[in-house]
């Protein structure tokens, strides 16, 4: 690490004009939450392997920041050549580094890995001190780091109509409708989601995401797809063609940003023209703006544009894609039953193992303790052996193509660290006194899944089950929360909380996320939290998001509880304001921990919410599982009475 910052410092030195500090984010050309292996560069300047984070390398110091989900494992992860720095209650990157670089300082970014909404908000905090922000041609981690893995050549794969419920053509024609009403001829997508969603495309070239790393650029009248051609097979060469896609080469989207300020991107074939539908009005009146999403867009490809001729806001594919269609919905919902299935023949296993290796009292009965004279000598389980076997459950499972991010299998203190991911050399030994969280999902070719549960295989404490049940309050409170249209997340987010404020307790990160179909396990742009920005987009009828509120004490043990849900329209027996009224369906299916519940802190209604949530568990999932799942199944979900 100490040679990688030498290694920096001096290439900061040499560069024209020399550098005073080098911003190294996490994000890829697409600013993607989950990037390749390539493009790790943060990762492998710090040390830090969290999915968010910032690093700034300055002549002297190293400095990284990251969210409240990953405090804990920062702090452990970092060399002491690092500091920490926490969001939310240290200085913003932009204002410290405003604060203290030196005046006339140039701080080194790649226009390609830094968004035009970062770009241009560091720019404003660094004009008070005359700091200039230098786009470098090269990146310079790139030029350090001597082993970093080749980009990666996965084939390009047609997502079929059957799973996407939605026709490129229909798609296209919408987008275009969108830009005429905008006045702009062309539109650049550069999220991968939004190109795969768009396109009806999938790929592997980001682990747990199964997306194509590429460009996409619609006008008026042509549409065209960048990407490395290798990974386009002449059979998907001729279904894009067929939905007028022009496929060109990944490194000419930057020229062909150009030419499109220009006015002068044109499709090389016939095949792309779109004419006499009257979806090419934009350009009869001769509107002039290109649409760039600000979060999404690089800085690099907005340097190509005329400021003044660019609409700055949210890519419209963003909304579109996540009001599920139909047989969106439909797939979702099997996806979790299947799902569900796995997670609950994972548990059996589980119960049995601890009972079988530990002696523990396992997941029904609250024996003292477990019993240390059967612990077996030879067999033992470890949070990564664990979760193989998850993966393995699901493995078996009909449409299943891989986990949709690394799951979190923590034991005991480690499962305080919110977002802690298990290396099999350094991950703790299962221990059936100590709270076990497991936070994990699936890709299948109909739905993408994300549950976490929370189990304890011996005698919980009374205070671990204050605080599990506190945490069940309120996912129950948010799932049955019944809400006006035009409410946002950011409304609604306190209701998760609340039984945990009674007692003092809360937790650093948000509440809920969307979640795509085939596609990125968090899904924008809406979401249910307390930062800000949830208030900029009302929840939707058709729209997934999860519910998953928790509580981590350090050192001791974490709870998360989180289902999947879908908004539907509610039923009300009033309609103030003729607004109308939306409410939240679980789809995931997977039982509650009976003995970490504190049932005297349980109102009757949610009490009563328990006990049909397990109904229908059981019924729903009992035709997945074998005869002795099923036994396990019927005792997890038994009717509970206080």
């Amino acid at each position: 690490m100490a040679d990688t910052l030498s290694a920096l410092r001096s290439l900061m030195a040499s560069h024209s004009p020399p550098l005073d500090a080098l911003v190294v984010p996490s994000e890829d050309y697409h600013q993607s939450e989950y990037v390749s292996a390539r493009d790790k560069r943060r990762e492998f300047v710090s040390g830090f392997t969290g999915s968010a984070g910032l690093a700034l390398v300055t002549k002297n110091e190293a400095r990284l920041w990251t969210d409240g989900r990953y405090f804990l494992q920062a702090a452990q992860e970092l060399s002491d050549q690092w500091q920490l720095m926490r969001m939310g209650e240290d200085p913003a990157v932009d204002i410290w580094m405003a604060d203290n670089l030196p005046g006339d300082s140039a701080i080194g970014i790649d226009p390609w890995c830094v968004s035009i909404d970062t770009a241009q908000k560091w720019e404003l905090a660094f004009s008070k001190k005359h700091h200039k922000l230098v786009q470098t041609s090269t990146n310079l981690v790139d030029e350090v780091w001597k082993n970093q893995p080749p980009a990666e050549i996965n084939p390009v794969i047609v997502h079929p109509l059957e799973y996407a419920g939605r026709s490129v053509a229909d798609k296209l024609k919408d987008l275009r409708e969108r830009l005429i009403q905008e006045n702009a001829r062309g539109i650049i997508i550069s999220a991968l989601d939004e190109v795969a969603w768009l396109y009806n495309i999938r790929g592997s070239d980001v682990s747990y995401s199964p997306v194509v790393h590429a460009f996409a650029i619609v006008t008026s009248n042509s549409a065209f797809f960048y990407v490395d051609k290798r990974k386009v097979s002449s059979e998907v060469n001729t279904y894009l063609e067929e939905n007028g896609i022009e496929v060109r080469d990944y490194k000419s989207v930057s020229s062909d940003v150009a030419l499109l300020a220009s006015n002068q991107l044109k499709p090389s074939f016939k095949g792309t023209e779109i004419t006499g539908n009257g979806t090419n009005k934009a350009e009869d009146k001769n509107d002039n703006l290109i649409w760039a999403d600000p979060g999404s867009c690089c800085y690099a490809l907005y340097s190509k544009l005329n400021p003044e001729k660019v609409i700055l806001q949210q890519s419209p594919l963003a909304l579109a894609k996540a009001l599920k269609n139909p047989i969106e919905l439909e797939g979702l919902k099997k996806a979790h039953i299947r799902d569900g299935a796995a997670v609950v023949q994972y548990l059996v296993w589980l119960d049995k193992q601890a009972q079988e290796i530990y002696g523990a009292s396992g997941f029904f009965s609250e024996g003292e303790g477990t019993d240390k004279k059967k612990h077996s000598k030879t067999a033992k389980l470890t949070e990564v052996t664990a979760s193989d076997k998850l993966e393995g459950f699901r493995a078996s499972k009909e449409n299943f193509r891989g986990l949709s991010f690394p799951t979190i299998s923590s034991v005991g203190p480690n499962a305080a660290i919110i977002h802690y991911s298990p290396q099999a050399e350094t991950c703790a030994e299962f221990d059936p006194d100590s709270i076990y969280l497991f936070d994990s999902g699936a890709q299948y070719l109909d739905g993408t899944t994300d549950i976490t549960r929370t189990v304890h295989f011996g005698k919980p404490s009374a205070h671990e089950k204050a605080c599990y049940t506190a945490v069940l309050k309120g996912h129950i409170a948010l799932g049955n929360a019944r809400f006006p249209n035009g409410t946002n997340g950011h409304a609604l987010d306190i209701l998760a909380r609340v039984p945990l404020w009674k007692s003092g307790l809360d937790y650093r990160h948000g509440t809920g996320h969307g979640i795509g179909s085939y596609l990125n396990v968090h899904e924008g742009p809406h979401l249910i939290s307390f930062r800000p920005h949830a208030r900029n987009v009302p929840l939707q009828a058709s729209m997934t998001v999860t519910d998953e509120p928790g509580y981590y004490e350090d050192g001791n043990f974490g709870i998360r509880l989180e289902n999947v849900l879908i908004i539907n329209e509610a039923d009300t027996k009033f309609n103030f304001g003729d607004k109308g009224y939306l409410q939240f369906e679980h789809i995931t299916w997977a039982p509650y921990q009976r003995k970490l519940i504190d049932l005297s802190l349980l109102a009757p209604e949610e009490l009563e919410w328990l006990n049909t949530y397990h109904s229908k568990c059981r019924d729903i999932l009992a035709p997945y599982v074998d005869e002795s799942e099923k036994a396990w199944l019927k005792k997890a979900t038994e009717p509970i009475s206080a």
